[in-house]
């Protein structure tokens, strides 16, 4: 996460990316493997959503825990962080369907 000149764009380019509000949606409803994820977001390729989860995770946003398997379980999980700006995103979604009720109306 880099800090920026001002907070709205620090927050902005922390999410901004393929899917990462969606992928913190899905969490906030809670922890998630991620053959979970991946079916819960067809429309992108598991290698993208292999990165989000890694940026996410270097931004702490999320967490993931590996179980001592065979073979391997991780699970992502939410941090407090991340828990701390659903809010936000539940407000940014609302307004994404206001945009998107607008569009529809004038096509």
């Amino acid at each position: 996460m880099k800090k920026s000149y001002c907070p709205i764009d620090t927050f902005i380019n922390t999410i901004k990316g393929k899917r990462k509000g969606t992928i913190i949606l899905h969490l906030f409803q809670g922890d998630k493997r991620y053959s979970e994820l991946v079916r819960l977001m067809p429309d992108i390729s598991e290698r993208m959503i292999s990165k989000q989860l890694k940026e996410l995770e270097k931004d702490s946003l999320i967490h993931r825990q590996v179980f001592p398997e065979v073979p391997p379980r991780v699970e992502y999980s939410l941090t407090k962080l991340g828990k701390d700006i659903h809010p936000v995103l539940k407000g940014m979604y609302k307004g994404g369907l206001l945009f998107e009720n607008s569009i529809e109306s004038v096509d």
